[in-house]
């Protein structure tokens, strides 16, 4: 039987906190979510001024990352490249840039979407705060 790290409440607080600060620094009205490795969600926060749909966006996002273990702009360059067939996958509809995996000694233990400004803007928040747990470590 193997073992694995789960997300506590304290480390989606910490999450939430890095990826909101991320976003405040730059001023983008993002929508966040945190999701487990099965893509349950764990957490979700729409800042003021990000549209609705950010937030089921941002859900879906980290869902098909952490689903796919790995950041969906995988998913978004391989169908610009044209493997438009890929848009079929049952579950992984938040193929758009903007979901990355949190990795814990080496498992993905879950996931973090963010939606509400351009891709790559979405990617910088969803990884400020999928590193988040990296720099709790090199604290302890």
């Amino acid at each position: 039987m193997h073992s694995k790290a789960v997300l506590t409440h304290a480390d989606v607080v910490l999450i939430l906190e890095a990826a909101r600060r991320e976003a405040r620094a730059n001023q983008w009205p993002v929508a966040i979510a945190v999701v487990d490795d099965g893509g349950h969600p764990l957490a979700l926060e729409r800042l003021d001024d990000c549209a609705p749909v950010g937030a089921y966006i941002a859900t879906e996002k980290a869902r098909s990352s952490a689903l796919g273990r790995r950041e969906t702009k995988v998913y978004e360059d391989m169908i610009n490249g044209g493997r438009t067939a890929f848009l079929s996958v049952p579950l992984l509809s938040g193929t758009l840039e903007g979901g990355v995996p949190i990795w814990v000694a080496g498992q993905v233990v879950g996931a973090v979407g963010v939606s509400g400004v351009q891709s790559g803007q979405d990617a910088q928040v969803a990884r400020a705060g999928a590193g988040a747990l990296d720099l709790l470590r090199e604290v302890v």
